[in-house]
């Protein structure tokens, strides 16, 4: 996350995100700077407009705290809807999970471990 928050901070400030400009900022926060990671956050954000994604993500809807809400007359409980979400992904394993597992690979998570 320290690489984020540091391209976050260059955004921020105005400057360039840049593989210098974030190297020099993850040093002056005392991270152990990995060169590759520097490298694959710099090519992933060369195409993204920083400012449209923080503005999304403000906007995207925050969970109320305190628990679920129960459900309405007529509904079914989330842990029902578990159970049988469960039932049919046993009944439609078909060996599928060297596409999901290649998948669930892509993205910055990934380079963030």
């Amino acid at each position: 996350m320290e690489y984020v928050y540091a391209a976050l901070i260059l955004n921020e400030s105005g400057e360039e995100i840049n593989e210098d400009n974030l190297t020099d900022v993850l040093d002056a926060a005392g991270v152990d700077v990995e060169e590759s990671r520097v490298k694959a956050l710099v090519a992933a954000l060369e195409d993204v407009d920083i400012e449209e994604a923080v503005e999304q993500a403000a906007a995207a809807p925050v969970p109320a705290s305190g628990g679920a809400a129960a459900p309405a007359e007529g509904e079914e409980s989330a842990d029902e809807d578990d159970d049988e979400a469960e039932e049919e992904a046993a009944d439609e394993d078909d060996g599928d999970d060297d596409e999901d597992d290649e998948a669930s690979g892509e993205g910055l998570g990934e380079l963030f471990g």
